[in-house]
């Protein structure tokens, strides 16, 4: 494993030299291409002789031990607590981005903690956190550094979980995800014309990146949708979106609807109604999918899990508090179902809080 200085830029990869001399970054769909001294959209991945430089390794925005409800995980050891953090820059433009001034941030005096992934393993081992999640900013535009930390974290028994928009490279995917116990994707929207102009980014790829982590990786992951009233919201949207979740992910992967909130440069957008996420979670149940939640909005009944068999509540949380917890390893108490997902014999006892630490 790599060590430079926590605040030294460090090498990236995935990228190739061009024949007029500019340098293209494969890590991502937006294969940025560079002159000498060019940062990439993301903003943290720079052109920097005959290479491209990550500015970020090792530095985070701060640290914060969470239920790992929060990312949202529902299936992945509930009740567990995750040490969580992220850095600067991003590489979408999503005009409603809730973490702005992480991931839109153009300064590196928002990175005031230096730590190397041995720290951060170590931190999260003394803080008895189950996992290590890569989150506020995506962690695709910092790969080699998260890569860095899970090679750590898992020398030591601590999980890593992604929380992405997934908008990464098909030569990146193998590497990124194969460093990976979890992952939550958020998906958008269900057009190209969403991505194009709200996100300054397309679909396609994030699709792709979906089927990706069904078919060719043993990562355990689950799926967030915001739903921007006017704006993906639709039913008709939601089916289409619902029957391509079924016929390429399966009904067995967890999806998230989640409410917006008026934030960054869509101010004037109101806040998602109850009754929209209600709404969504019909349709995609109607499709067959098995495990549709609600998120931001005060919904036991749409944030709690139940047997797809015969109905009885396996996990009951209120916000990111267990209320109940009636599996038997991985089966439902009543009738035996078995249950996807990674399930400890005993939920965590962490419960709803979300307490920033310093390493």
């Amino acid at each position: 494993m790599f060590s430079p200085s926590p605040v030294s830029p460090h090498p990236g990869r995935w990228w190739q030299r061009l024949a007029d001399g500019r340098i293209e970054c494969l890590l991502c769909p937006r294969e940025c291409k560079l002159h000498e001294g060019q940062r990439g959209f993301c903003f943290v991945r720079e052109r920097r002789h005959d290479g491209i430089m990550l500015n970020t390794w090792g530095r985070s925005s701060g640290f914060c031990v969470d239920p790992i409800e929060k990312k949202p995980l529902n299936h992945f050891y509930p009740g567990t607590s995750v040490l969580s953090f992220g850095t600067a820059g991003c590489n979408l433009g999503c005009r409603f981005c809730q973490n702005w001034d992480i991931s839109k941030a153009r300064a590196y005096d928002r990175l005031s903690e230096v730590a190397t992934p041995v720290t951060i393993a170590a931190s999260a081992r003394r803080l008895d956190c189950r996992s290590v999640a890569f989150t506020y900013n995506d962690p695709v535009i910092f790969a080699e550094y998260a890569i860095d930390v899970a090679e750590a974290c898992r020398a030591l028994g601590i999980n890593t979980v992604a929380v992405t928009a997934g908008y990464i490279s098909a030569a990146a995917r193998p590497e990124f995800f194969r460093a990976m116990d979890a992952a939550n994707v958020d998906l958008k929207a269900f057009t190209e014309d969403f991505y194009h102009r709200v996100c300054l980014a397309r679909l396609q790829p994030v699709l792709d990146t979906l089927v990706y982590l069904r078919r060719e990786t043993r990562v355990w992951f689950e799926v967030t949708t915001l739903l921007i009233p006017g704006e993906n919201d639709s039913d008709e949207e939601l089916d289409r979106a619902s029957d391509w979740f079924a016929a390429n992910l399966g009904p067995d992967v967890p999806w998230h609807f989640t409410a917006f909130h008026p934030d960054f440069r869509m101010l004037d957008t109101p806040r998602t109604p109850p009754a929209t996420l209600a709404r969504a979670r019909r349709i995609a149940c109607s499709k067959g999918l098995k495990f549709i939640y609600t998120g931001n909005v005060h919904d036991p009944d749409g944030s709690s899990t139940w047997c797809p068999n015969c109905g009885a509540l396996l996990i009951g949380r209120d916000w990111y508090k267990l209320e109940a917890f009636n599996l038997v390893g991985q089966h439902c108490h009543a009738c035996g179902c078995e249950i996807p997902g990674r399930f400890g014999p005993q939920p965590g006892t962490w419960g709803p809080r979300c307490q920033p630490v310093r390493l």
